[in-house]
């Protein structure tokens, strides 16, 4: 599956919608998981086929039984199926789902462990055979496989390989590229991711308690969409021992499903319509570009108007104010010539005294 991280707020409202709704659509989404150390929860929700049973005080599931006459297989289900095809896209697409599980495989030459998805029609079929799978029982599986088969192509004993209704894979990837070895008897962790946008499957593997590895150790393009044709499918893992007597222990299983609105995913299904509806959008956000344009400019005229008829009424009022302005001079405040009138006047001054007579 194919994440993508956006900034939010540089995006129109209706993308923060459709996050909004794909966060919903990826939690609401079919899941299970299984811990094994709290059984009496997961039991009701589990299936135990053939040799299959709880073991180590119900710590973990043993696959295989070394005390077996005969080849041993066991199975482990989820109890209800599931629908591999989405009936809520348009067109009808596989859905999107992710697995991880914890396992080990004691040191002898046995088939190995698989992950598979069979048909509701699988389960009266189970048989001792590879897996448990019969011929002509349509099935997916990834398989970790311990027994170097001639026959069936394997290109040695420590593979994981990738079959679609035949123990023939079709593609494997060398585990000993990862400096590990699925019969060790260690406890290993596997991912396993289907995208059915991009129709791709990826599977990693690590050492138990390591971080999930960047790189997968498969990629392989499928489409599992002939799988949901025959209806809902059952969702495992599964053992064989073949003539040996190998155990297969699982420690805990998750598993989730993801469906997804189409017009969330990255590649759409066809690119004219995707063309189509983005032309529209396009085509309407220039007529809301325009509007707003003719809208500013409008404001802006309006604004720069007024401005000017400020400035034009400001200085016609100073004009006006300075042709208006007349000094004039009150009449009673004029010189009349001709009115001025001379007196003589004696003044006696005397030592002994400080007065002064006029």
């Amino acid at each position: 599956m194919v994440i993508y991280s956006i900034p939010v707020f540089n995006y129109p409202l209706y993308h923060l919608i459709y996050s909004t709704i794909f966060l919903f659509a990826l939690f609401s989404a079919p899941h299970f998981s299984l811990s094994l150390s709290n059984k009496p929860y997961f039991v009701p929700n589990l299936v135990l086929i053939g040799d299959a049973k709880f073991t180590n005080n119900s710590f973990s599931i043993q696959l295989t039984d070394p005390k077996s006459s005969s080849p041993s297989s066991g199975f482990v289900i989820q109890k209800k199926p599931i629908k591999i095809l989405n009936s809520n896209s348009r067109p009808i697409r596989p859905i999107s789902f992710s697995t991880d599980f914890t396992f080990s495989i004691s040191p002898h030459n046995g088939d190995g462990l698989a992950f598979l998805l069979v048909s509701r029609k699988f389960i009266p079929k189970f048989s001792k055979q590879s897996f448990g799978v019969s011929k002509g029982s349509p099935f997916f599986a990834v398989e970790y496989d311990t027994f170097f088969d001639e026959n069936l192509g394997d290109v040695n004993s420590n593979h994981v390989g990738i079959d679609v209704s035949s123990l023939v894979s079709v593609k494997t990837s060398n585990v000993s590229s990862l400096n590990l070895v699925l019969n060790s008897g260690m406890k290993l962790h596997s991912w396993i991711d289907y995208d059915s946008s991009s129709k791709q499957l990826e599977v990693r593997l690590s050492k138990f308690g390591l971080a999930r590895p960047y790189n997968p150790l498969l990629v392989h393009r499928i489409d599992l969409g002939e799988m949901g044709r025959n209806g809902e499918v059952f969702v495992g893992l599964s053992s064989s021992s073949g003539k040996s007597m190998q155990i297969s222990n699982v420690y805990s299983w998750k598993f989730k499903t993801r469906s997804v609105p189409k017009w969330l995913h990255s590649q759409p299904v066809d690119p004219r319509v995707f063309s189509n509806v983005h032309g529209e959008e396009k085509g309407e956000n220039k007529r809301w570009v325009c509007i707003l344009g003719f809208l500013s400019g409008l404001i802006m005229m309006i604004g720069f108007g007024a401005l000017i008829a400020v400035v034009i009424m400001f200085l016609w009022a100073i004009f006006e104010n300075r042709r208006e302005t007349i000094v004039t001079i009150a009449e009673k405040c004029m010189a009349q010539p001709g009115d001025f009138k001379y007196q003589k006047i004696d003044v006696v001054i005397n030592d002994n005294s400080v007065d002064v007579k006029l």
